[in-house]
């Protein structure tokens, strides 16, 4: 990866230590964070800006699988790295079935902690410009009127014009006038373009 990542890592960790060495890591390649001492002071937090979270899994207010559930009700789809000294093989796989992007065992290995991290923010990268497509898509598509929505989901399904205008009991001019408006508002020249706006 290069350049700086445009998304922070927030680390949440009990441990002073732990916060305070795994920050400075990353702030020496280029990686912002942003450090947490417990669950509640990070739930409490906007995770706009965190583009991966470093999560102890044993913390004295609440365990990291726990924060994992309340992050994966409300949606969160950033990528979360586990760091525990007290790992088990059946706690792994609960937290990458739940969605988990890596589980580290510490003490890790700086090169390790970098990679993971670096991975992380590349997949939070993109989990971000399709959520930015999708909201685009979905921008475009609301200028369109029922019938324009009606008419643009037939053509991206593969219908024709004379189809479309028989199912629909139009004239075939009439439905062109809409074909054409439809590619306006949506400011695109082709079907292709079409099926990709309506599948995002």
């Amino acid at each position: 990866m290069t350049g700086k990542p445009a998304r922070a890592v927030f680390i949440v960790d009990d441990d002073a230590g732990i916060r305070q060495s795994v920050g400075m890591l990353l702030k020496s390649v280029g990686i912002d964070t942003v450090a947490f001492d417990s669950p509640s002071s990070f739930l409490n937090a906007g995770l706009e800006d965190a583009g991966c979270i470093l999560l102890d899994v044993r913390m004295p207010e609440m365990s990291g699988i726990e924060v994992q559930r309340r992050l994966s009700e409300e949606g969160s789809g950033i990528p979360l790295i586990f760091m525990t000294g007290h790992g088990d093989v059946g706690m792994a796989v609960r937290a990458m079935r739940q969605g988990a992007f890596d589980f580290l065992e510490k003490p890790i290995e700086d090169q390790v902690l970098i990679d993971s991290v670096l991975e992380a923010l590349a997949v939070d990268d993109e989990r971000r410009r399709t959520l930015a497509q999708k909201r685009s898509a979905l921008d475009l598509v609301s200028r369109l009127t029922r019938r324009e929505r009606e008419i643009a989901g037939l053509l991206a399904n593969g219908g024709s014009t004379r189809g479309i205008a028989e199912q629909l009991a139009l004239s075939v001019r009439t439905v062109e006038g809409y074909r054409s408006r439809i590619m306006m508002k949506l400011e695109i020249t082709s079907l292709a373009q079409l099926v990709r706006i309506l599948e995002a």
